[in-house]
């Protein structure tokens, strides 16, 4: 059992900058394909990023592609989004979620998810 902790979130203006973190709790964590993922009120959940486990290559939706950096330090434990020139369309609960599996992550099926972190940009 993997447990999962998201924090960083908060209330920025347009334009500012956030960084979200997701620590696990695993003695495995390098074998973890980790995915940040998000959900705005009335909307679907949606994969915003992922890094794999294999050779760390971050991968991006389309919609924060320059804006957003996702990063991991496999000897904390740690996976972080760093969020730059936020958006109001960029308000949500950013979720964490980790598999072993890849694809499980890709396809927003991973074995485990955090609480979630509310991030909120005002124009």
């Amino acid at each position: 059992e993997v447990q999962l902790v998201e924090s960083g979130g908060g209330l920025v203006q347009a334009g500012g900058s956030l960084r979200l973190s997701c620590a696990a709790s695993t003695s495995t964590f390098d074998d973890y394909t980790i995915g940040w993922f998000r959900q705005a009120p009335g909307k679907e959940r949606v994969r915003v990023s992922y890094i794999s486990s294999s050779d760390g290559i971050a991968y991006y939706a389309d919609s924060v592609k320059g804006r957003f950096t996702i990063s991991r330090d496999n000897a904390k434990n740690m996976v972080y989004l760093q969020m730059n020139s936020l958006k109001p369309e960029d308000t949500a609960v950013y979720y964490c979620a980790a598999d072993t599996i890849p694809v499980s992550v890709l396809g927003g099926k991973a074995r485990y998810w955090g609480q979630g972190t509310q991030v909120t940009v005002s124009s």
